[in-house]
């Protein structure tokens, strides 16, 4: 994820023309991580559901309409920010969202933008499994040809991703809807854990393999098919680790913040 072009006090995410946003991992075996499934769960709809399996890059405008930036300044007028800021010297959060506001506007988004695609999204990647997504995609693009060429390329972005990746990504999305930050990031690094292990799958290695060691883009996934990975193998992901030499992801206590300190979608 190439950052933000500014973070102010936790609550405002400042995004710039050169912001990206993109969470490639079920490319590599992995999962989107680092609080996704709490972020991204909670964009509009399901434009969460897209983004994170598919690991679609969002550009500074795209970031903006969907909530993951809350303001957008041109990246030449972020140093005049930044002296505005240091002049008030001040922790309102009323204040420094005036200040912000005086240097931002709101971008445009381009004609071929996802975010142009919501009927679709919602409809497609509302569906239970990623087996019936892909379905409804198929389904879709047979209808539609005005957006044959987005919808294929998504279908092509779920087929070239591991399986057992997208079947996990999936699920941690669907249970973050109903979690805070701080279970989601647990349940992500156990997750994690389990990856790395690779007592279940060894995607993630020959991700890696693929994409950063040999460079052919073309890993071999195993089990390499949606329909051979069972309810009960992506639980293993989301159960504790049978080690006792291991443990769960320990965060510490956040209740000495003042509310504005708080980041929220």
């Amino acid at each position: 994820m190439s950052g933000l072009g500014a973070s102010v006090h936790g609550r405002f995410r400042v995004a710039t023309e050169k912001s990206v946003c993109a969470m490639p991992e079920t490319a590599m075996g992995l999962i989107p991580d680092v609080g996704a499934s709490y972020f991204y769960s909670r964009l509009p709809g399901f434009f969460g559901e897209y983004a994170g399996p598919t690991g679609a890059r969002l550009d500074g405008a795209e970031m903006l309409a969907c909530g993951l930036a809350t303001h957008f300044v041109p990246s030449e007028r972020l140093p005049f920010l930044e002296q505005a800021l240091i002049k008030v010297n001040t922790s309102d959060p009323d204040v420094i969202s005036a200040i912000i506001s005086r240097f931002s506007n709101i971008p445009k988004l381009k004609a071929e933008s996802p975010y142009h695609k919501m009927k679709i999204i919602d409809h497609c990647f509302s569906r239970r499994t990623i087996e019936e997504i892909i379905s409804s995609l198929e389904n879709y693009e047979a209808l539609n040809k005005k957006d044959e060429y987005w919808i294929s390329s998504t279908i092509q972005s779920l087929k070239k991703a591991s399986p057992t990746s997208l079947k996990i990504a999936l699920r941690s999305l669907r249970e973050g809807r109903l979690q805070g930050a701080g279970s989601c990031l647990i349940q992500e690094y156990r997750i994690a854990c389990h990856v790395i292990r690779g007592e279940f799958s060894k995607d993630f290695f020959e991700g890696c393999r693929a994409i950063l060691i040999d460079k052919d883009r073309n890993p071999k996934w195993e089990p390499s098919r949606l329909e051979l990975i069972t309810d009960d193998d992506v639980d293993r992901y989301f159960s504790k680790i049978d080690d006792e030499d291991w443990q769960d992801l320990k965060l510490p206590p956040r209740s000495n913040l003042p509310p504005y300190a708080i980041a929220k979608l």
